[in-house]
């Protein structure tokens, strides 16, 4: 048996039938370098072959008796292969934008929870002899970085990692083991409860303090007071999703020209998509967004499981006709998250939430899911992903297109994951069905900001590489 975190246990708890808490990893395959012919059965025999390595995959979670304590992982449980990889096509003519739409109604459905809580698609039906392995994977087995990892072991990036010792199969735990686990961990964490009190206050003190000395910034956007939007209301149960790519060798000469951090252009991009999509609908562009921007507290290749995060708000300058201003007002952002982030402590948030009982996440998240009401924190989610440099490969197939994204929020209709692989920056956008006619608005806003941040910067002649 293995314990749930703080972090875990939210992911969990704050799943309702509006809000669901899967992440997407969706890998573009060029199947003519194959070993074998490119099936459905060959693919399930190559997972197969990769399970010794895929430990997490095995994890179903068992209640504790009368909810005494959170949920734990059984971690041996058995698989049925049949219900986790499911053969799926891409309607006709297999493009990008049927793609987008089949992974749509993949990222609508929650998970099982009486299952691992996992799915692997293979879709068939793409152009050029390509298919798409599409990863579901619910958000308290992993985080972003962790099922990236895990994609990783399906996949081959590099060396193949050491195959683990599958241990036997045992029987599910009874009820006295699993109330004995839970007391021994429900003991532990009191233990710690001093000194997450006492780094709080120090925390807290900290961010206080740094406030009062702080440059008040008009043109930032106020804490607790996110801009009302179209994008911010009680969300539908259905998803959409789109997808585009911009060369990185672009993207790093745009950011080595304007001497800025690839995180601080692509936030940039961002809200200048965001405000072309304001302006498209018709409201007005006049006030910040606020981005909840979430971060790994650690990046380690070799976790596979849990969740180890942080949250940053950061204020993104739709109000701004000009984008090297709004660039200027990202950086003086970002530098004021990153400190408050530092100050408070980057785990100490998720130290707290190991407090927290399940029944009030459960019933808070309930109760914002249901409410017509927007965000009270943020407007959206917005994730840059340093991936992959190397290009990997299933069963010898090359994989060309590499995209991520998370799950969306409560009053949050709008996530875009931006993650970086091999020769391109991949953006993918999460929405729900009740917002957008057509998701592709915004990476189409999304490309036309960077076109319009070079050109106005003079990148448009700057050899990319």
């Amino acid at each position: 048996m293995k314990r749930l975190s703080g972090w875990d246990v939210l992911m969990l708890a704050s799943e309702t039938p509006n809000v669901h808490q899967h992440t997407l990893k969706i890998a573009v395959v060029d199947t003519t370098g194959f070993e074998g012919t490119a099936t459905f059965e060959a693919f399930r025999e190559v997972f197969r072959s990769r399970l010794p390595v895929l430990e997490p995959m095995r994890y179903q979670l068992v209640s504790t008796p009368w909810r005494l304590h959170r949920p734990i992982w059984r971690d041996d449980a058995e698989l049925d292969l049949d219900y986790h990889l499911q053969r799926v096509r891409v309607p006709a003519p297999g493009g990008r934008r049927e793609l987008d739409a089949l992974i749509g109604t993949i990222a609508s459905t929650a998970l099982d929870r009486s299952r691992p809580l996992w799915q692997f698609y293979y879709a068939e039906g793409l152009a050029d002899e390509r298919v798409a392995v599409i990863g579901k994977v619910h958000h308290v087995l992993a985080d972003g970085v962790a099922s990236a990892n895990l994609m990783a072991r399906v996949m081959q990036f590099g060396p193949e990692p050491a195959p683990s010792q599958i241990q036997p199969k045992l029987p599910p735990p009874t009820t006295a083991e699993v109330l004995r686990f839970a007391a021994r961990d429900h003991a532990a964490r009191v233990r710690t409860l001093p000194s997450a009190i006492r780094d709080g206050v120090v925390g807290a003190y900290r961010l206080q303090r740094r406030a009062r000395q702080r440059h008040e910034y008009s043109e930032l956007a106020r804490q607790f007071d996110p801009a009302p939007t179209f994008l911010n209301h009680k969300l539908a149960p259905g998803r959409t999703f789109a997808s585009a790519a911009l060369p990185l060798a672009e993207v790093k000469a745009t950011s080595k020209k304007l001497g800025v951090t690839i995180n601080d252009l692509v936030l940039t991009v961002a809200a200048g998509a965001l405000r072309r999509l304001l302006l498209n609908h018709g409201e007005p562009a006049d006030r910040p967004l606020t981005a909840s921007i979430p971060t790994a507290t650690d990046t380690s290749p070799d976790r596979i499981a849990g969740n180890a995060l942080a949250t940053m708000l950061v204020s993104l300058p739709v109000q701004i006709a000009d984008p090297m201003q709004r660039l200027r007002l990202i950086r003086t952002s970002t530098r004021i998250a990153k400190e408050d982030h530092q100050l408070l402590g980057p785990t100490l948030v998720g130290r707290w939430l190991e407090f927290i009982p399940p029944t009030v996440t459960r019933t808070t998240f309930g109760w914002m899911s249901r409410r017509e009401a927007p965000n009270q924190l943020f407007n959206l989610i917005v994730s840059n992903v340093p991936g992959p440099r190397e290009r990997a490969r299933i069963a010898g197939a090359v994989v060309t297109e590499f995209y991520s994204v998370g799950p969306l929020a409560a009053g949050a209709a709008l996530n875009v994951t931006v993650w970086s692989y091999v020769d391109q920056l991949s953006v993918s956008v999460l929405a729900d069905d009740a917002t957008l006619t057509d998701t592709h608005e915004v990476t189409d806003a999304f490309l036309a900001a960077f076109t319009e941040l070079r050109d106005v910067a003079g990148c448009a002649n700057v050899p990319a590489g």
